[in-house]
């Protein structure tokens, strides 16, 4: 075994997510004289409070940002003299994958690769821990005995874990090539308290806690193991301190247990008839069946998994229980299939008969000998199609109204807004009455009769063009509604790079270069603004 290692000054990526943040509370309350920072660009499913318990310490600090920002990146290397990385900070929502894979590629694979980076050019990390997921494995044989160890081939068969798998790559290549010091972890299914309910086990207790039906793509036969977060915790605590660089580590346990199994033993928790209770909807494009892990080389630096399944999902169903308002509005990451966006609220509908909402479509077949969940019939396919909804602020402009016929002519259901962009409680009457699944905005003050306006009327033009698009976000944000919003090219004016009649045109990552006018300026604002939407900009004429 490798000599104990010890950290001074610890980079933990992501750690206002689920596990990384009980790793964090961990070593602050275990080892007061490390200093830990903390980057965490707190996304949808990472939340300050995971980390109430570290805030108060001395040896806490917390730095809002992206790990896809290089500059950031080495200044926090070079600044906070960081020597120790555990990286943490990736896209892991399966479902999420699959309708939106290049954001993961982005996330975890070009975010992994900006780290890299970092360590080579500040050349002073002694170590960098790169936590993976068995999923990189791919599928398990259903008759294994033995589980994938780390020496196994990497097989991933859904695009989060082709990038978690891509992302191993280059950790692995910047080993090799600049003798950078990783270890990498590759671990199964954690559960437990803070995790977004986007995750089974989560989203389980939430719809069980208010009497609703369990969703379990398939038939449930799916097998999957389980660890208790606090044991995680402090299995990173052990390969923090003992692992050997360069080599890999799978953090598991062999207990499974089929998806269809933990859906009826969370209706017993909740006193909840499981054929009533238990809902069987469309299959992932692809559902692994099984991981299994061989988890002997962790269990050789002295790790021990502590919790047994009943005790971790006592203690997380009554966490939930008490704290069930700790992420806000939830209720798109309870649906079956929240893959359309990485935020929450959003939820995949569908028009026509639900075929797949009760638990009798399928059945457990006791008389096969390997006790799978098996259909009772198979002649209810599902080819249901998506349901839209939009709803359009800026009914009088130009744009909005071309939206409106647009929706009108292609049959897509649609509403005006009638509450104003500043006024946050009309904005929330509007969603609440039309619950939209889009929100697009085209209102805005153009001038009248030209742009010219704005200069004698600039409270008036940042109250909307500012204040209101950015107020309109936040409540989208909040609802976990994807928002649109039309901007302007008036933002842009002809410079060295991009010459009068060269044919270069500014790319939407282009920083504003055009004040010349107010009307711009304030666009230029919420442009410039770091808030979750999409902008389109298109040209206007002054």
């Amino acid at each position: 075994m490798a000599a104990t290692y010890e950290p001074k000054n610890i980079l933990i990526t992501g750690a206002a997510g689920f596990i990384a943040s009980h790793v964090c509370n961990r070593l602050i309350r275990n080892y007061p004289h490390y200093k830990i920072v903390v980057l965490d660009k707190l996304d949808y499913c990472s939340n300050l409070k995971n980390l109430l318990p570290s805030k108060s310490s001395p040896n806490f600090k917390f730095i809002k940002g992206d790990i896809e920002s290089a500059d950031l990146v080495n200044f926090i290397l070079l600044s906070e003299s960081i020597d120790t990385i555990m990286h943490f900070a990736a896209q892991t929502h399966v479902d999420n994958s699959f309708g939106n894979s290049l954001e993961f590629t982005k996330n975890n694979i070009y975010g992994t690769h900006v780290l890299l980076e970092a360590c080579k050019v500040t050349g002073q990390i002694r170590r960098f821990i790169h936590v993976s997921t068995d999923e990189v494995y791919g599928e398990t044989d259903e008759d294994a005995i033995v589980g994938n160890h780390e020496a196994s081939q990497l097989l991933p068969t859904n695009p989060y874990s082709a990038t978690k798998a891509g992302a191993e790559m280059l950790v692995m290549a910047y080993g090799c090539s600049y003798g950078l010091p990783v270890i990498t972890t590759r671990g199964n299914n954690v559960y437990g308290p803070n995790q977004f309910p986007e995750k089974m086990i989560p989203k389980f207790i939430l719809l069980a806690m208010k009497g609703k039906p369990l969703p379990i793509h398939g038939d449930g036969s799916n097998v999957r193991s389980y660890l208790y977060c606090e044991d995680v915790a402090e299995a990173f605590e052990v390969i923090l301190h003992r692992g050997e660089v360069g080599h890999v580590y799978n953090v598991g346990t062999t207990k499974e247990r089929r998806v269809i199994d933990v859906a009826r033993e969370m209706c017993q928790l909740f006193s909840l008839n499981p054929d009533t209770h238990i809902k069987f909807v469309e299959n992932r494009p692809f559902n692994d069946q099984r991981y299994f892990l061989d988890d002997q080389k962790l269990k050789n630096l002295g790790w021990f998994e502590r919790t047994s399944w009943e005790e971790g999902l006592k203690k997380t169903m009554e966490w939930y229980v008490n704290n069930p308002d700790w992420w806000g509005d939830v209720s798109g990451a309870l649906v079956p299939h929240p893959r359309m966006l990485m935020v929450p609220g959003i939820e995949r509908k569908f028009d026509g008969p639900d075929t797949s909402n009760s638990a009798s479509s399928f059945a457990v077949n006791d008389s096969n000998a390997d006790g799978r969940v098996v259909p009772v019939t198979t002649d209810s396919p599902l080819t249901q199609k998506p349901a839209l909804k939009f709803l359009i602020y800026g009914r009088t402009g130009w744009i909005g109204g071309l939206l409106g016929k647009i929706c009108e002519k292609q049959g897509i259901p649609f509403q005006y807004g009638r509450g104003r962009l500043e006024e946050r409680s009309q904005l929330l009457a509007d969603i609440q009455t039309v619950k939209p699944t889009h929100v697009f905005n085209a209102a805005g003050v153009t001038g009248r009769p030209n742009v010219d306006w704005c200069e004698t009327h600039k409270p008036e033009t940042i109250r909307t063009n500012v204040a209101g698009t950015l107020t309109l976000a936040d409540v989208c944000r909040e609802h976990g509604l994807l928002m649109m919003n039309y901007a302007t090219g008036c933002i842009f004016e002809y410079d060295a790079a991009h010459p009068l009649g060269s044919g270069i045109g500014f790319k939407e990552e282009d920083k504003p270069n055009f004040t010349g006018s107010f009307y711009s300026k304030a666009k230029a604002m919420v442009s410039s603004s770091n808030v979750n939407f999409s902008s389109y900009f298109h040209p206007e004429n002054s």
